[in-house]
């Protein structure tokens, strides 16, 4: 599980090849629930400060918890886009169609729905198969 979640960093600019699905919502969970706990991190600074006023003053921790997510999301970018595109890979889909989410309404759900959708049996024209580990798909 952990290893999931940790793989697209280790292939942190490889746009070749082919990822699971299960390596794509490891890490997507990972992303989120990081970016969470910055929030709360930001959400529990004025908290436990009476005095505090959200317009005027913020404390150490607020300015912690943004300059942390600011830099994990700018960490994690490059890793995000390329294990989505090597989803649509496993679809035997062009990268390119990381595209689509800047499509005014609906982009968002069509990628949703390719990030769901199962890739291809056996070898296709971006790589073998992730999921046939031991090349069983040969004797098939």
């Amino acid at each position: 599980m952990l290893e999931k979640m940790f793989l697209p960093y280790k292939r942190y600019a490889d746009f070749k090849g082919r990822s699971t699905r299960s390596e794509y919502w490891w890490f997507m969970l990972f992303f989120v629930g990081v970016i969470a706990i910055g929030y709360a991190m930001m959400g529990i600074s004025g908290a436990f400060d009476p005095s505090f006023n959200p317009d005027t003053d913020a404390g150490a921790l607020f300015y912690i918890a943004t300059l942390g997510i600011f830099v994990f999301v700018l960490a994690s970018l490059v890793p995000a886009i390329a294990v989505e595109v090597r989803r649509y890979h496993d679809q035997d889909r062009s990268g390119w169609f990381w595209f689509v989410r800047f499509v005014p309404i609906i982009g968002g759900f069509i990628v949703l729905v390719f990030m769901c959708l199962p890739g291809t049996k056996g070898d296709n024209r971006y790589g073998p198969d992730p999921q046939d580990q031991y090349g069983t798909g040969v004797f098939s």
